[in-house]
């Protein structure tokens, strides 16, 4: 075995810890993932889409693996500032696309509200969608990618595969979102029950005072948070976890994101939220069950914030060229932090191969001399 002495960050003399700071901590993380190989991207990008400027996260080890663009949830929750705890090795298999959307993050702190509202709506951020879709085929010089959406990201990537299958090797859901009204009524139904079994006098009454929820007015806020605070406490959005602690504090030590990015995400969640709320209570996929391109959902089996329930109901109903669906066992709603390695392998098993089958059924170039 060979010591480096470089290798400890103890004071030789005092043993005394070396106290770090973020911006070492960070540059730490991004050289440990950073990409060498001659034939690999990591590029963060800022692309001009519908009158904003919005922002990519683009990396893999090979530009001739294909692309999988992620769809973050939310609203207005980025994956790009967390990726790095489960992202790295996808990309020894794909070219992995983060964007943060109108509203959201690194693209919030690049624009005013007033530049990014007229666009804040389901419609405008699926053009948003197929814009930035439209952008890494010309650029990358693919004709098809993959499209994964998780949660929030799902409602607009149904939209989307259903609009343009002929853009994707395969549509992934993960956390899909069937039917807003009904869904939130399982969680609510959910977060009572458990509170109730466990004698949570506290949480039984700020549920019963919002009842019935949803109801069939408005959504307020308050009424939403409550509903969500006690539905994550009882392990419906991470599986044993009765918080999001472990991913807000990974998001702190991001190497794509500064301190005023980070801050940007708070204030852009409320600015989405608000222009959002009302719109995202009417999605109903109920009957949207037709897709021309292959569907693959990853469902936790825990999950309760977009409920494994409707979703596994909804992808009875699927018709679609082919169609797969995953259970993960030990998961709730965050599968690629809860399960990441069984993640991987199911990207690599399930999706992967339908990119190389699309390439042999694709015709054969013919050149003219």
């Amino acid at each position: 075995m060979v010591i480096h002495a470089s290798a400890s960050r103890h004071d030789a003399a005092q043993d005394t810890p070396k106290t770090m700071t973020r911006a070492e901590v960070t540059g730490i993380i991004a050289d440990s993932r950073r990409i060498v190989s001659p034939n690999g991207v990591e590029a963060m990008v800022k692309v001009h889409i519908n009158g904003i400027d919005q922002w990519l996260s683009i990396r893999g080890k090979d530009r001739r693996n294909p692309i999988l663009l992620v769809l973050h949830g939310g609203p207005a929750s980025p994956s790009m500032p967390d990726d790095y705890t489960y992202q790295t090795p996808w990309e020894d298999y794909f070219t992995v696309v983060q964007w943060d959307q109108r509203g959201t993050g690194k693209t919030y702190a690049a624009n005013t509200e007033q530049q990014m509202a007229p666009g804040m709506t389901i419609e405008g951020m699926t053009d948003d969608a197929a814009q930035v879709v439209q952008y890494l085929r010309q650029h990358y010089g693919k004709q098809k990618i993959f499209l994964l959406g998780h949660s929030w990201g799902t409602v607009l990537g149904t939209r989307l595969a259903q609009a343009h299958p002929d853009w994707f090797y395969a549509y992934i859901g993960v956390g899909q979102v069937v039917n807003v009204r009904r869904n939130e009524e399982v969680g609510y139904n959910f977060a009572l029950q458990q509170a109730k079994a466990a004698g949570n006098t506290t949480a039984i009454k700020e549920l019963q005072a919002i009842a019935p929820y949803p109801g069939t007015g408005q959504l307020t806020l308050q009424r939403l948070g409550v509903r969500s605070k006690w539905e994550m406490y009882y392990g419906g959005l991470t599986y044993g976890r009765q918080n999001y602690d472990y991913v807000s504090n990974a998001e702190e030590l991001s190497p794509d994101y500064s301190s005023p990015e980070l801050d940007a995400i708070g204030k852009g969640s409320a600015f989405t939220i608000n222009h959002l709320k009302a719109p995202l209570l009417s999605v109903d996929f109920d009957d949207a069950t037709h897709f021309r391109c292959p569907v693959i959902l990853f469902v936790g089996a825990h999950d309760e914030t977009t409920s494994h329930e409707l979703a596994e109901h909804w992808f009875d109903t699927l018709q679609a060229p082919s169609k797969h669906m995953v259970i993960f066992a030990d998961s709730a709603h965050m599968v690629m932090q809860e399960q990441p390695g069984r993640f991987l392998v199911h990207l690599v098993t399930d999706a992967l191969p339908l990119a190389q089958a699309a390439h042999d059924a694709a015709p054969a170039e013919v050149t003219k001399g």
